[in-house]
């Protein structure tokens, strides 16, 4: 069974390294430091409430209660599935005859 398979050598394939993705350790550590990041903003924009005046207080509040919802979309756009330099569509479209 591992005889019939062949290397990607051998079958003359060859892989272009610029487009390896990323390892996922450092993808990790990257969205986990954008997640840090946006949740000290979020910290900030709570102190901020109680501090600042009144038509400003509102603003520092809202950015407190919407700010967890755009850390999380921004934490998970990591990985994606459609790579750079892959064609989506493997067959060429049927054109009218």
């Amino acid at each position: 069974m591992k005889q019939s398979r062949k290397s990607a050598a051998a079958s003359g394939e060859s892989f272009d390294i610029t487009s390896a993705p990323k390892g996922l350790t450092s993808d990790l550590a990257g969205r986990q430091r954008r997640y840090l990041i946006s949740m000290i903003i979020r910290t900030i924009c709570f102190l901020l409430t109680v501090v600042l005046p009144s038509p400003y207080r509102w603003v520092a509040l809202a950015g407190a209660m919407f700010l967890p919802y755009v850390a999380v979309v921004i934490a998970n756009a990591g990985r994606e599935t459609v790579l750079p330099g892959i064609n989506i569509l493997s067959k060429r479209p049927r054109g009218i005859e």
